[in-house]
């Protein structure tokens, strides 16, 4: 190479560095940053016939999989396949969660046992160590009146948990946003009437076959939403789920958001396709 080549090529070298050394380094690690940074669990529902059975086997199974929460159902509130576990305090069925290798900071709790056995309930909440107590459903209701009313029970509810140190949350299904008030979907009523300090959100995303996306609400709504129910579902079969990331939901759009909203950790809940847990907590953990 002759010298003049040396030196001019040296000399963009040189100015390439300089630039280079310009740019935030924020920019390089953005592109590299992970999405998904809270925690993952999966809901237990998915497996009630499984944790019914054998409860220990079932979540050192999850564990090996890579979850690291799962994300209980009230025993004696739901029963069936999770009678067995209503035998035990909240103080003991902790012990055995966490004996398997896995936490659990929230479970889900049905309206109907938190109207009539409120303060028993939340006792065992915190005997278990929740942080989040969440109301399964049950918001839903004809009128726009009777929405309301209910919305103001849940209002009461939700300041009794939140003085026990926990926070109130409510989960939605599709009927939430099937119902329609005035063209809006009941959802949207519901935001409005819950109060934001005694009652969050957990949103669940089986709405994208509806056309409504968890990163709208987020933004429309920031630090609504403390957690969220992950499905996914077949791009030509919007009735069959599928492994996250393989389906019709933008998951980078979603956790894109997910900072706005408020989540503090999501749950993986596949019910009509279980099979789809492992490949679904490999998939997030690689955004």
């Amino acid at each position: 190479m002759k010298r003049r080549q040396f030196l001019t090529k040296s000399s963009i070298g040189m100015a390439s560095v300089g630039v280079l050394s310009q740019i935030p380094h924020t920019l390089f690690a953005a592109s590299s940053a992970k999405l998904v940074t809270m925690p993952i669990g999966f809901q237990s529902y998915v497996l009630r016939k499984d944790i019914g059975l054998d409860l220990d086997k079932t979540l050192k199974k999850m564990v090996s999989y890579g979850y690291g929460y799962v994300e209980m159902c009230s025993p004696s509130g739901y029963m069936n396949d999770f009678a067995p576990l209503a035998k035990y305090s909240g103080k003991e069925l902790k012990s055995r969660i966490e004996d398997t290798g896995i936490k659990c900071i929230g479970s889900h709790f049905t309206w109907k046992e938190m109207e009539n056995n409120l303060d028993e309930r939340i006792e065992f909440a915190n005997q278990l160590g929740l942080k989040q107590f969440v109301c399964s459903g049950g918001l839903d209701a004809p009128t726009e009146d009777e929405v309301k009313r209910k919305c103001a029970a849940l209002n009461a509810m939700g300041e009794k948990i939140t003085s026990a140190g926990m926070e109130a949350g409510y989960h939605n299904h599709g009927i939430e946003f099937k119902n329609k008030f005035n063209g809006r979907p009941e959802y949207d009523l519901m935001l409005e009437e819950l109060n934001p300090d005694m009652v969050k959100m957990q949103f669940q995303t089986e709405v994208i076959t509806m056309g409504y996306k968890g990163s709208t609400y987020f933004e429309k709504f920031p630090g609504r939403f403390i957690s969220a129910h992950l499905q996914d579902y077949s791009p030509t079969d919007h009735s069959k789920e599928v492994t996250l990331g393989k389906g019709i939901s933008d998951w980078k759009d979603f956790f894109s958001a997910a900072k706005t909203g408020g989540l503090q950790i999501v749950y993986v809940e596949m019910e009509s396709n279980p099979g789809t847990l492992k490949d679904s907590i490999a998939y997030l953990k690689g955004l």
